[in-house]
């Protein structure tokens, strides 16, 4: 591994080298050729498969697309291989024969649950996408069913953003609306207009922006808040006795807002407005200003509505939001502000999140910035390395900025 220092992090060399390693963890543990796909249960401490059955719709894409963006920073031969593994296994299993669209979740080959949610959706959209840019057979023609799924079943055209879940057979849904859904929708809408040129999904990312980034944002405290009626109108009380659920906790988080600032930026590479830059520097104020531990460094998990942290606990995936928005934040604006950000963010992830021996990414730190314990891996997984490489590859895509 190359050594080490404040600008060590801002070399290609170093980023694609990192990745590769990364990908590389996976796929020594993580290609299933018992049941294909991959297993994604594997313990961030010590590397072991601790389920080799469980497999959710969202890990077994983001395999798809960590392999295609291997393949896309001309990495090991196996990646256009493996990302064309994991799409044959989306076409064979998740794919639902019997009601179209995709499963959620496998137990080995066997359905474990059939219900239908706009964020699976949404990633397979993205791997279809970036695996198209990668050049893997079958990818291409497969983003236009993909994104006729999602247009059928979940988007709103009233509200212009989607609902979020769906029975197996595409009846009844909860009155639940989340942004985070609606935000890899606008991430996969962005990947299948890169990789095709289709004005189509281009709108139709802007239109979610719109309405979430900007419309609702304004509607409430001037920042993207996490949950809504069917109607969509902010709610305020969803999950208030829950500020750590993995899933849909209450607050604000500061990784989302990062995440955000980073989409917000790749649309304005595409589409000239000026409130997609504005509002991405509002987003990422908010995430570091409210979220950045200053004492003991790393993001907290959420934050109240006055900016006060709720959960301190902190994740791996913030960091790497963080690291991906400050990129595109620094090539926009060549401001040094942002390429300090980025250091320090890195420096931290480097020196508490990432794991020496093996070389991936604890899910979970404890406010003191320990290995946190109780992050037991006993749930299907989704955390599979495509933060980190989504991350490196938007880096990498920052020109003028790693150098």
């Amino acid at each position: 591994m190359l050594a080490r220092n404040d600008t060590t992090v801002r070399d290609p060399r170093y980023l694609r080298r990192h990745a590769l390693s990364l990908l590389d963890f996976y796929h020594q543990r993580s290609v299933d050729t018992t049941h294909g796909g991959f297993v994604p249960q594997i313990s961030d401490r010590d590397g072991t498969v601790y389920d080799a059955r469980a497999k959710l719709l969202p890990a077994t894409a983001r395999f798809v697309f960590n392999y295609s963006v291997g393949a896309l920073l001309d990495g090991p031969h196996y990646c256009e291989e493996m990302a064309a593994h994991g799409i044959r296994h989306l076409e064979r299993h998740h794919r639902d024969d019997r009601h179209g669209g995709y499963v959620w979740q496998l137990d080995g080959q066997t359905v474990a649950d059939g219900g239908k949610r706009c964020y699976g959706h949404a990633f397979v959209l993205l791997a279809y996408a970036t695996a198209a840019r990668a050049g893997v057979p079958g990818a291409r023609e497969r983003i236009e069913p993909a994104y006729a799924l999602l247009d059928e079943h979940f988007w709103e055209d009233e509200y212009g953003r989607c609902r979020v879940e769906l029975d197996r057979d595409w009846s009844g849904t909860s009155d639940y609306r989340g942004q985070n859904a609606n935000m890899h929708t606008c991430e996969a809408l962005l990947a299948a207009y890169e990789a095709t040129g289709t004005e189509e999904y281009l709108d139709r990312a802007a239109r979610i922006a719109e309405g979430l980034a900007r419309d609702l944002a304004d509607e409430g405290d001037g920042l993207l808040w996490e949950h809504y009626t069917s109607e969509w109108d902010h709610d305020w009380a969803y999950n208030r006795d829950k500020p750590g659920d993995l899933f849909r906790p209450w607050g604000y988080q500061p990784g989302h807002l990062l995440e955000w600032s980073k989409l917000l930026l790749v649309l304005a590479r595409h589409r000239e407005e000026s409130w997609f830059a504005d509002r991405a520097v509002r987003f990422f104020d908010a995430a570091v200003e409210n979220g950045w531990d200053d004492d003991r460094g790393g993001f907290v998990y959420n934050f109240d509505r006055d900016g006060d942290p709720l959960v301190e606990n902190k994740y791996y995936w913030p960091l790497c939001e963080g690291i991906g928005a400050t990129a595109l934040l620094a090539d926009r604006f060549d401001d040094d502000r942002y390429r300090a950000w980025y250091d320090r963010i890195w420096n931290y992830a480097l020196d508490n999140a990432v794991n020496d021996r093996y070389g991936n990414w604890y899910f979970q730190l404890t406010p003191d910035n320990e290995v946190a314990t109780d992050a037991i891996d006993d749930t299907p997984e989704v955390k599979v390395g495509y933060h980190q490489l989504n991350a490196i590859y938007e880096t990498l895509r920052a020109d003028g900025f790693a150098a």
